[in-house]
């Protein structure tokens, strides 16, 4: 079952069972969707869950950005909404590698590359990504691979 046919069934089971935050936070994941189909339409393109799981990871990170403001702004019911929305996103994300698997994908890529400086970063982060698709968080690998080069 493709990712948008989970989303769908997830929101039809939260209808039927008048969870209306759940139904909220759902339907904005759609709403989001639609918007890559009409930029995809454009290009006579079709959208993907290699594209929806990029979408997905840059709405956590915007909610987690409104969630450590609305902290430090004294809204803690808005941080909590938006840390709401956060977890249920994350259930249609693929399980993240822990970080003994991640370190050792890294060290693969970088001898794959045969990387031995900053200067060639892209060609490993060019072989995580042709190995793990939109399935690995890039935000999380980049640091770690600098950190491995430098």
């Amino acid at each position: 079952m493709s990712l948008r046919e989970t989303i769908s069934n997830d929101l039809k089971t939260a209808m039927k069972a008048k969870e209306m935050d759940r139904v909220a936070q759902i339907r904005g994941i759609t709403a989001r969707i639609k918007d890559l189909d009409v930029a995809a339409r454009a290009n006579g393109k079709e959208v993907g869950d290699e594209d929806i799981l990029p979408m997905l990871r840059s709405m956590i990170k915007s909610r987690t950005e409104s969630a450590t403001m609305y902290r430090e702004g004294g809204r803690p019911e808005l941080a909590e909404k938006e840390e709401a929305e956060i977890e249920t996103i994350k259930t249609y994300l693929p399980p993240e590698m822990d970080e003994a698997t991640l370190n050792a994908e890294i060290d693969a890529a970088i001898a794959e590359a045969g990387a031995t400086s900053m200067k060639e970063m892209g060609k490993v982060m060019g072989v995580l990504k042709a190995k793990f698709g939109s399935a690995l968080d890039m935000g999380r690998v980049n640091p770690v691979v600098k950190a491995r080069l430098s």
